[in-house]
């Protein structure tokens, strides 16, 4: 019997004005293991990142050549499509890893990658394919990706319509958190980004899930303090999932980490991402969360106070997709259950609530109370 173990560690820091000279947050963790090494770097930068922010490519130039003795860049930062674009179609993927190879990034080169959770999956999945691994740094560019996927272990491509079927379990070398990136998102991509920090916060920590409630003004108005403190203390609970769960790299059944998600890829998917990832979360969250009352797990009246939540932080619970239909006429949405625990494997695995701040793990649901619960939340749509 073969066995050894690996151990894996990786820093995400949280820091302002990432490419300011002076801030030597991006330097320092390019020296890290090798201080006296001139380290080589090819920056991919999410274009949605590029136009919001005019100036960044010519700072992150300025900054390479202020620290010119710890880093070189082998080529001006590449702009790469932004969203889901970027992994609906592989040429793109072809295109970076031709980069790659025509500069000579080699496993002790850096591949930096700009851009929201969409532009971090695609260059991951190019960083932890070539060369079997090339050292990558995050640096994500929205709320989304800050709190949630940037911090995590996973890189994927879609294919042929499913989500994220192309992918690896690859950690990055390091995530740097820029809050500064945050300001020029639009308010619809910073409302996105909450859904998880609720997410989170009901299957893990009733604390936070309070502060949430008691900082809705805060929130609502981007006050920056309140979104660092948000954006940092749902990255930790993602952090501790993924170090303290048991399962990093999901070789189980089990993903407590998306609860609300199978009926969010879904929509997502029904949609065409005219639904962002964060806005579908947060209707399966509100699905979730009454199919948990009506089973009896949650008390009752949970499920208008999560809604409430979601409602006053800018989400819409309702969307017509809910009641798309297949080609035989059945519920669109529920074909979700089903591609959730095929992109898994083994038993289907639902994450619900049993109450605020814990989660409870269930192996099936009843297809008349997922079909009650979506009703529950148009009925709730049209009292609004």
């Amino acid at each position: 019997m073969q066995r050894f173990t690996v151990a894996y560690d990786y820093a995400v820091h949280f820091t302002q004005d990432l490419f300011d000279p002076g801030n030597t947050v991006l330097v320092d963790t390019i020296t890290k293991l090798e201080p006296a090494r001139r380290h080589r770097c090819l920056v991919f930068l999410d274009d949605g990142v590029a136009a919001a922010r005019p100036g960044i490519i010519q700072a992150i130039v300025a900054y390479a050549e202020q620290h010119c003795a710890a880093m070189e860049l082998v080529a001006a930062p590449v702009r790469v499509p932004g969203g889901e674009s970027v992994k609906n179609e592989l040429f793109h993927i072809e295109a970076m890893l031709g980069l790659i190879q025509e500069h000579g990034i080699d496993r002790h080169s850096f591949i930096i990658a700009i851009g929201g959770g969409a532009v971090l999956d695609a260059v991951g999945l190019v960083a932890a394919t070539s060369h079997r691994g090339i050292r990558l740094i995050r640096v994500p560019s929205t709320v989304l990706a800050q709190n949630d996927s940037g911090v995590g272990v996973k890189n994927s491509v879609n294919l042929k319509g499913s989500k994220n079927f192309i992918g690896t379990f690859a950690p990055p070398f390091a995530v740097l958190n820029d809050l500064s990136l945050i300001d020029c998102l639009p308010a619809r991509e910073k409302i996105a980004g909450m859904a998880e920090a609720v997410k989170v916060a009901l299957i893990r920590d009733a604390a936070f899930f309070r502060w949430l409630e008691h900082n809705i003004d805060a929130l609502t108005t981007f006050d920056r303090p309140a979104m660092g403190y948000m954006i940092r203390r749902c990255a930790e609970i993602h952090m501790d999932q993924i170090a303290l769960g048991g399962d990093p790299f999901e070789t189980g059944s089990a993903r407590p980490l998306d609860f609300g998600h199978w009926a969010a890829h879904k929509l997502e998917s029904l949609t065409r991402n005219h639904l962002r990832h964060g806005e579908a979360v947060a209707i399966g969250i509100a699905l979730d969360t009454r199919y948990s009352v009506a089973s009896g797990l949650l008390g009752d009246g949970q499920d208008g106070r999560i809604a409430a939540l979601l409602e006053l932080l800018g989400f819409q619970l309702w969307h017509p997709a809910l009641e798309a239909k297949t080609r035989d006429g059945k519920s669109a949405v529920l074909e979700g259950l089903q591609e959730f625990r095929e992109h898994l494997g083994g038993d289907l695995t639902i994450t619900l609530l049993s109450a605020i701040g814990r989660g409870v793990e269930v192996h099936e649901m009843d297809t008349a109370r997922v079909l009650q619960s979506i009703a529950w939340l148009k009925s709730r749509q049209s009292l609004t």
